[in-house]
């Protein structure tokens, strides 16, 4: 005689009792939800974020010589590759005087990249260069140069990445320093602001 064969029983779950079920207790019995009634009368409450007091429209008052540039870990990697010195050539750019900036977490992700960019990780830890510490959990640069750029108005974002350069831009009064042709060039900065102030 053969062997009978025995079906599989695939994917089976054990059947669970809905909350609703009337076999349940009162107590454990899911209540049903009452929809609350608007109000048409009361007025509707909306967050709109302050407009920044260093703005006057898109003219930023806090930006001015010495200038205090936040610096992006691929823009010192851009700069070495184009044989620029970031000091000089920021303030080629600029006709003023130039205060670098690099925060806790840009210096992070250079000292990450390892052996291959010492050389980037040596012109980082330049005396010239003002170290900004951070707070915040992570080593992700680009949330903290954000953030800290939306915080406080008074820097000019230096990158050559797409994506930050894409949410800087839609931060009003922030310009960005970006290498092109060999050089740096600034974006979005009104022609006023190397005037003198009287």
């Amino acid at each position: 005689m053969g062997k009978q064969k025995k079906t599989r029983k695939c994917a089976t779950m054990k059947r669970t009792l809905s909350l609703r079920d009337q076999r349940l207790k009162e107590k454990d019995r899911l209540k049903p939800k009452k929809k609350e009634k608007k109000d048409p009368s009361a007025l509707k409450e909306r967050e709109v974020p302050q407009h920044p007091s260093c703005l006057f429209f898109q003219y930023n008052t806090q930006l001015g010589p010495p200038y205090h540039i936040l610096v992006d870990t691929n823009f010192i990697n851009f700069s070495i590759k184009a044989k620029l010195d970031l000091v000089q050539s920021m303030m080629d750019c600029l006709y003023a005087k130039c205060i670098p900036c690099i925060t806790d977490c840009v210096m992070a992700e250079i000292e990450k990249l390892g052996q291959k960019y010492r050389v980037a990780l040596r012109i980082a830890k330049d005396p010239r260069f003002e170290r900004l510490p951070c707070t915040h959990k992570g080593t992700y640069a680009d949330d903290c140069l954000v953030q800290r750029v939306t915080q406080h108005k008074c820097y000019i974002v230096a990158t050559v990445d797409r994506d930050l350069k894409g949410r800087i831009r839609k931060i009003p009064g922030v310009p960005i320093m970006y290498i092109s042709n060999h050089r740096y060039n600034i974006e979005r900065m009104p022609d006023d602001y190397g005037a003198p102030r009287f």
